[in-house]
């Protein structure tokens, strides 16, 4: 009998989750910036090997001080994300110091009674030597710990061997081909967020969601995408638009290389802007 089950990436706004995942399962699976809250929704990744299949969730990172409607309804989404799994991923960012909201995040998983183990992860960048310390003295709360760079990949095999040492037997939940759970809709919709991530300033890209709405391959070979960009107020969507709508072209522009690169199909982008200040109520899990 082979291995099967959920894991759950947990930790901070900014400290690397997303970019964890997708080196686990050796795809671009999450979106990644180096805005918090990137991440808005569990996105599940599937490894399949020869000792069987784990489903990675990874979630949204946490954030102690905002009680805006999102970061409420994110946190609400980590909390589920602790339900019903066989093992949690506890990662940390040894470039920052041990605070609050750390302390907090750890708080979430203490009565987790499941295997856990601590990350501590970006031990590529230079400046982890000021903190690494303090979380390794952590590492005695936890199963196991290691310490990685998701950013190069060094070591991740080490997370890979710790959970299917773990898992529980079982049968395989996604086909051996599957990657994630993601419609096509839904990954590109996270792909065009994540470029009004990068583009846009300060508090602009949490006022905006993106729905795609049709995918179509033409007779030519194009793939034509249908998205719309929603803003919760009026006074973004110039901003979002652009001077002579350079910047929503930008957005189009950047989206389509990366889709180019990955699939080796030609991509028309149309976008298009809307306010709407419901569209936190259509996130849904």
């Amino acid at each position: 009998m082979k291995k099967s089950g959920f894991v759950s990436i947990i930790g901070r706004s900014n400290v690397g989750k997303s970019t964890l995942l997708n080196s686990l399962v050796g795809s671009k699976i999450s979106i990644t910036t180096p805005k918090p809250q990137t991440t808005r929704r569990p996105i599940q990744g599937v490894i399949t090997t020869d000792q069987g299949q784990a489903v990675i969730v990874d979630t949204p990172g946490f954030m102690q001080k905002a009680r805006d409607p999102l970061t409420q309804k994110l946190t609400g989404w980590i909390k589920d994300a602790l339900r019903d799994v066989e093992l949690v991923i506890y990662v940390v960012d040894p470039t920052r110091q041990i605070g609050d909201e750390e302390k907090a995040a750890q708080r979430m998983i203490e009565h987790v009674t499941v295997p856990k183990l601590l990350v501590i992860n970006k031990m590529d960048d230079p400046t982890y030597r000021y903190n690494v310390d303090f979380y390794r003295d952590l590492a005695k709360k936890f199963d196991a710990y290691v310490e990685v760079s998701a950013l190069t990949g060094k070591d991740v095999n080490l997370i890979k061997r710790w959970i299917f040492d773990n898992l529980p037997e079982g049968e395989a939940h996604y086909p051996d081909f599957q990657l994630t759970n993601q419609s096509n809709k839904e990954w590109l919709s996270e792909l065009i967020r994540e470029k009004l991530f990068l583009r846009l300033r300060e508090e602009l890209p949490y006022s905006t969601h993106v729905e795609v709405e049709d995918i179509n391959e033409r007779q030519n070979g194009v793939v034509y995408v249908k998205a719309t960009v929603f803003t919760s107020a009026a006074r973004y969507k110039p901003m979002i638009i652009g001077v002579g709508a350079r910047g929503i072209k930008e957005i189009g522009q950047s989206t389509r290389r990366e889709l180019e690169a990955i699939t080796d199909k030609k991509y028309y982008l149309d976008l298009n802007v809307e306010v709407d200040a419901s569209w936190l109520n259509r996130l849904e899990i």
